[in-house]
């Protein structure tokens, strides 16, 4: 009685082991003649994927950005935005000229984390366009929209500009500032708070100095630039050619 049990058991568990064996092998054939008619297009759009894009075109616009100028790898350039030579834009920064333009100007900086926008247009009837002009050093986490910067300025850190909102030459805004939309800042001028109100005139040795410290942040960003590629993806290039080649290191 119990050799017939245990035969009858045994006959089971052979049984299920050969049913799951069938369906492993039938599940394995199946994978593989998918894999067979499955095949990409050849006309796709080959994308790739590993890394934040930098450079966004949006309809006929696309980022221009001058040959030495330095733009973090992680920064995103969206629609109209020129970033012009000598300038630098740091990590973490968002530029999105989607509905108007964005202009980083000659030998000015745009520090960690900054957003820039423009909107359709200024409701004090001003250029609704964010403008950065030669010279200008915009600190960490700042907030600009559609504003005007003139040359050789100061913008301290986690500074808000608004709508319309025009910073005139060799003017310092300190940080934590929040510029109301069409706000005037003179020139030659310190202004500070929320919302920024004048603090004193600048002394002529102070003017000099604002230049001076856009021209170090652009000799800074050399030895950055010198740190990346012009492609992201050209070492891909450099491998196949040394395959090709059969050359090994």
């Amino acid at each position: 009685m119990a050799t017939s049990i245990a035969a009858r058991f045994s006959r089971k568990a052979a049984a299920s082991a050969f049913s799951g064996c069938r369906y492993v092998n039938a599940s394995r054939s199946f994978s593989a003649e998918a894999a067979k008619t499955i095949s990409p297009s050849s006309d796709r759009v080959k994308w790739d994927y590993r890394g934040q894009r930098k450079i966004i075109p949006l309809g006929q616009w696309v980022p221009k950005v001058a040959v030495d100028a330095y733009v973090a790898p992680n920064v995103v350039l969206a629609g109209q935005v020129t970033v012009n030579d000598g300038a630098s834009v740091w990590n973490g920064c968002v530029l999105r000229g989607d509905l108007n333009k964005i202009t980083v100007g000659f030998c000015s900086n745009v520090q960690e984390r900054c957003v820039i926008h423009a909107a359709w247009s200024s409701p004090t009837g001003l250029p609704a366009e964010t403008s950065i002009e030669r010279f200008v050093t915009v600190g960490a986490y700042s907030l600009l929209r559609s504003c005007t910067i003139e040359p050789e300025c100061i913008i301290g850190q986690h500074s808000i500009l608004m709508e319309g909102s025009l910073v005139e030459t060799h003017s310092i805004l300190e940080a934590g500032s929040v510029v109301p939309p069409g706000r005037r800042i003179p020139t030659g001028e310190l202004w500070a708070g929320n919302p920024a109100r004048f603090v004193r005139a600048l002394t002529h040795e102070e003017t000099l100095e604002i230049p001076k410290l856009a021209v170090a942040i652009n000799d800074l960003s050399k030895e950055h630039f010198s740190e990346f590629l012009p492609y992201s993806t050209v070492y891909l290039e450099v491998e196949k050619l040394k395959k090709s080649l059969g050359i090994t290191i």
